[in-house]
């Protein structure tokens, strides 16, 4: 019997407490505005608004190797002068969206601009292209070959052509 009006008492007096505290109310209170106000609210002209963005007047240059556009003051990729012979070079073929076969060079520490070559039909082209459908992996080559110009940008006709190993180590 204590306990219950024990219960009883710890009751009412929580009760009271929570009767006699204000109630809390948010801070600020949402608008209560009728939908047709609100929209005419919002429409209003004169109110300060966002503007979008103007459209930049600067045409987008062309990279003279790739034919790609490229970021205004980009600076561009100078050829490769005819008839260089570029020895032990390594890097990755990948195919141009024109069907080509391109060689994209590793870089070699120094200019870091080399630029892309395409590969000129030979058989060295022929073992490349073997070794690629073969592999599950994405291969680097080591080529040599001498570099020819047109139409401003370089090819490369391969006289030498090896797949180095993976240099991973293991511990």
């Amino acid at each position: 019997m204590k306990s219950t009006a024990f219960f009883v008492l710890v009751t009412a007096a929580l009760i009271g407490v929570a009767m006699a505290a204000p109630p809390t109310q948010p801070a600020t209170r949402p608008a209560t505005l009728p939908a047709d106000q609100m929209l005419t609210r919002l429409l209003r002209p004169g109110a300060p608004t966002a503007q979008p963005l103007q459209p930049v007047e600067n045409p987008s240059a062309l990279d003279q190797t790739t034919g790609k556009p490229v970021a205004p003051n980009f600076p561009m990729n100078a050829l490769i002068r005819e008839g260089d012979y570029l020895p032990d070079r390594v890097g990755r073929m990948t195919k141009t969206q024109d069907g080509q076969f391109e060689f994209t060079f590793d870089s070699d520490g120094k200019s870091l601009q080399d630029p892309p070559v395409i590969i000129l039909p030979n058989l060295k082209l022929m073992q490349m292209e073997k070794v690629t459908d073969a592999s599950s992996r994405d291969l680097k080559f080591r080529i040599s070959g001498v570099v020819t110009e047109y139409k401003g940008r370089n090819y490369i006709l391969i006289d030498k052509v090896v797949v180095p190993p993976d240099t991973t180590q293991q511990f």
